[in-house]
C-alpha cells in the first residue's frame, strides 16, 4: 500500500528548499508521481529538452519542460493567509476525511 501524501494535484505550493527556495515561486502542481515522491510543479525546475522534428513540434529544437522535484522541499500554500503551511487530515462534518490548514484551520479543497 502506497503511502497517503500532502501534496495533490492542483494545490498552490511553493518551494522550501534546494535551487528555486530564493526565486519565492509559487505554482501549481501538474502531477504527482507516488513512487518516486516527486510532484511535477508549474515553472519550478526548468530543463532544457533536446527534440527531433515530429508533429507536436514541427521545427523540434530545444524544449523548455518542468522536470520532477522532490515533495519534501514543497510546502503547500494556506488558502486563507497565502503563506506556506503545514498539512493535518481531520474529519469534517459530514464524517469524510479531509485536508486541512495547521495555520488557519480552513479545509483544503
Amino acid at each position: 500500500m502506497q503511502k497517503k501524501l500532502k501534496i495533490k494535484k492542483g494545490d498552490l505550493v511553493t518551494v522550501i528548499a534546494g535551487e528555486y527556495k530564493t526565486k519565492d515561486i509559487k505554482g501549481r502542481v501538474l502531477a504527482v508521481n507516488r513512487d518516486n515522491n516527486r510532484a511535477i510543479v508549474e515553472g519550478v525546475n526548468m530543463v532544457s529538452k533536446h527534440t527531433k522534428p515530429n508533429t507536436k513540434a514541427p521545427k523540434g529544437g530545444i524544449l523548455k519542460k518542468e522536470a520532477p522535484i522532490h515533495i519534501s522541499n514543497l510546502m503547500v500554500i494556506d488558502p486563507a493567509s497565502g503563506k506556506p503551511t503545514r498539512i493535518g487530515r481531520r474529519l469534517n462534518d459530514k464524517n469524510k476525511l479531509v485536508r486541512y490548514s495547521k495555520k488557519s484551520g480552513e479545509e483544503i479543497k
